[in-house]
């Protein structure tokens, strides 16, 4: 890296929120051309800097697949930035809202209002993406931002801070260190709102500290996120869709597809097309340079883990190369593998993935699938392949899930218009676009009360003028 994290200990922090909360609260509320000029600045760090951030991540990462970035990370966001751009001005004014008839001619209204300081606690998996993404919504409504990085990226969490620092005012958006105890203590900070983006384990933890000061909470977990295969989908359609949205990133992607449900019969022939999908897409190199490293040795150890304890259950693994295979494991590059004959007293079926293994079930009855899921954690993302539109249409009634894609996965996530959230373990509250904007805003409801609306015939002294009022308002309610 150019230059490393500058320190960011407990008194710097400290510092710096309660500059930003005092100026939030002195300063007049940002106006629009404010808060086009910081997209601008956002969508200009990014363009800038576009190759020094691919060149960080993938350094974190030990190889990042650089197109994967770019299409993930980078244009996705400038993407984002130009739908906010377009329509910030519209989400900001005042909006009507339908005023019932015994308050006539009086009028609601909700007016968006910055809440004021907003805490990002980001991950390491799309570091860039997952950063900013909350940012775009944050900013556009008119916030102040803090950011906290991953303590797995530094090479990316030390770019972003030079770059924010560049770029921004501290008054407006600031990147904090990645030391030790800088999360917790950032956690602790009393936000205007905070939200994080990670495993649901620690997100029980900075939910736990956040409602010590009842700060509003948007947590992006993740879980165990299922495919179905409906008797009617097309097997040769299938395999690349779940081939390339399972080993993208590695499988380091919170709504990557976990594991999958396929009518048993179709089975071995399913994992045989997806198995020689991934090897088409992705080769059997580690030297591909489309294929993404998994990000930490302990993170290898623990894919290793789930592999091994599901062999000696008697699964079976369609790989490429074993995982302690020295070609692979030096570059920490997992080989892409299938898993057959899993069953839920696995480790592989008890915990997120979160890399390149696919479990596939089979089952009998189209009702399983449903049962199997809803018996579960509420899955972050749900995928669904078929033609029958009666069962998928049945799926989705009867199951709850952060998002769904139908016939492929992961595109719902690219949706701007569309919420990104999660439900139950997979998490809480949503952004993108207009759903950011709003998660980020106090949508405050204003009546403006008429002269000439009779609430003064309902104060005492109560007389016979109450009970001809009172027939009115039956009539009405």
């Amino acid at each position: 890296m150019d230059q490393p994290m500058v320190g960011f200990g407990g008194n710097a922090l400290h510092d710096s929120f309660h500059r930003m909360f005092e100026r939030s609260r002195a300063e007049p509320p940002v106006s629009l051309e404010q808060r086009l000029d910081r997209l601008a600045r956002l969508r200009s760090l990014l363009q800038d800097n576009e190759k020094r951030f691919a060149q960080a991540i993938s350094a974190d990462f030990g190889h990042r697949c650089a197109v994967e970035t770019m299409i993930a990370e980078t244009l996705s966001l400038l993407g984002d930035i130009k739908h906010t751009t377009k329509h910030v001005k519209g989400w900001m004014e005042p909006r009507k809202v339908k005023t019932e008839l015994q308050f006539w001619p009086g009028k609601n209204r909700l007016i968006p209002q910055p809440l004021g300081v907003v805490g990002i606690i980001a991950p390491w998996n799309y570091p860039l993406q997952l950063t900013l993404a909350p940012a775009i919504g944050a900013l556009a409504a008119g916030n102040r931002v803090m950011i906290k990085p991953s303590e797995l990226s530094p090479s990316f969490a030390a770019l972003l801070q030079e770059t924010v620092a560049a770029t921004f005012d501290p008054s407006e958006m600031i990147v904090t260190g990645i030391e030790d105890g800088v999360a917790e203590a950032f956690a602790r900070l009393p936000f205007d709102h905070l939200m994080f983006t990670g495993s649901t384990r620690v997100g029980r933890i900075v939910a736990a500290e956040a409602g010590k000061n009842l700060t509003p909470v948007t947590l992006e977990l993740g879980g165990k996120s299922p495919t179905i295969i409906d008797r009617s989908a097309d097997l040769d359609e299938v395999a690349p869709r779940i081939a390339y949205a399972k080993l993208m990133n590695a499988g380091q992607t919170c709504i990557a597809p976990d594991y999958v449900l396929a009518p048993r019969d179709k089975v071995e022939a399913l994992a045989e097309k997806i198995r020689a999908a991934m090897q088409r897409l992705f080769g059997a190199d580690p030297g591909n340079a489309d294929y993404t490293s998994i990000v930490a040795d302990r993170h290898y150890a623990r894919l290793k883990d789930l592999v091994d304890d599901a062999a000696a259950r008697g699964a079976r693994l369609l790989q490429p190369a074993a995982a302690d295979d020295a070609a692979w494991r030096s570059q920490r590059k997992f080989p892409p593998t299938v898993v057959l004959g899993a069953t839920p007293e696995m480790k592989i079926m008890q915990e997120e993935i979160f890399g390149p293994l696919l479990p596939i079930l089979g089952y009998d009855d189209p009702a399983e699938p449903v049962a199997f899921i809803n018996a579960r954690d509420r899955p972050l993302a749900l995928y669904w392949f078929g033609t029958d539109e009666a069962a998928r249409d049945e799926v989705l009634a009867r199951t709850v899930s952060g998002g769904v894609t139908i016939n492929d996965c992961l595109v719902h996530f690219a949706q701007v218009n569309q919420p990104m959230g999660g439900v139950g373990a997979s998490g809480s509250g949503a952004y993108h676009g207009e759903w950011g904007f709003n998660t980020f805003t106090q949508l405050k409801p204003v009546f403006y009360r008429s002269p000439y609306n009779r609430f003064a015939d309902l104060y005492p002294p109560y007389g016979s003028k109450i009970a001809r009022l009172a027939k009115v308002l039956r009539w009405m309610s």
